[in-house]
Parts: C-alpha cells; sequence; structure tokens
C-alpha cells in the first residue's frame, strides 16, 4: 500500500522544479556560454545598453539557480519513492484509530450525562 501524501506532495514538488527550469532557466545558460568563448560577459537590460560585468558573479548565480531546481527535483523523486514504498497509513495503532468504528467513538457514544 503506498501513502498518497507523500505521492501528491512528490508530483508537486517535481511539477514546479520543471515549471521553474522552463519560466526562469533561459536568463541562466548564457553565462558558461559568454565565458567560455568570449571571457566577458555582459549584464543586458531592456532599456538600456549592455553592461560588462565580472564573469564569476554570473557563473555564480546560474550555480545557484540550478542548486534549486535540483533540490526541487530531488525532494520530489525522494518523495515520490517514500510514497511508493510507505505504508504508514496502514501502520495505525488500533488505540490510535479515530473515525468511524472507532472504539472511542463506541465508548463516548454509550456515555451520555
Amino acid at each position: 500500500m503506498s501513502d498518497m501524501r507523500f505521492i501528491l506532495i512528490g508530483i508537486g514538488l517535481t511539477f514546479a522544479g520543471f515549471i521553474v527550469l522552463g519560466v526562469f532557466g533561459e536568463q541562466y545558460q548564457a553565462a558558461t556560454f559568454e565565458e567560455n568563448e568570449f571571457g566577458t560577459c555582459y549584464e543586458y537590460f531592456e532599456d538600456k545598453p549592455p553592461q560588462e560585468i565580472n564573469c564569476s558573479f554570473k557563473v555564480m548565480d546560474q550555480t545557484v539557480f540550478f542548486a534549486l531546481v535540483i533540490g526541487l527535483l530531488g525532494a520530489g523523486a525522494i518523495a515520490l519513492v517514500k510514497g511508493a514504498r510507505g505504508d504508514w497509513d496502514s501502520k495505525v495503532k488500533p488505540e490510535d484509530v479515530v473515525g468511524p468504528g472507532s472504539s472511542q467513538n463506541e465508548d463516548s457514544e454509550g456515555k451520555q450525562d
């Protein structure tokens, strides 16, 4: 039996990782190409000309972004595996069961003041 909460969390985290990579990933891929091919990096703006910047800062931003994406995808994969292998839902002690059919409900129904 699987644990559906972890499966849903895993699907959500994996989906979020791919969305973040797809939406914001394009602006972070140019740093490596600029550094390797030209040796200089530029910061691009919509309303003014490009400015030359230090390539190490741009590569650092790229590394942090991809670490965030890998973290989201990794957390999603771990949650999916934990959800697929988990049987936490079926290992509830009888005294901890709450809801219809539990012994606590039967005891409380018999005690009326």
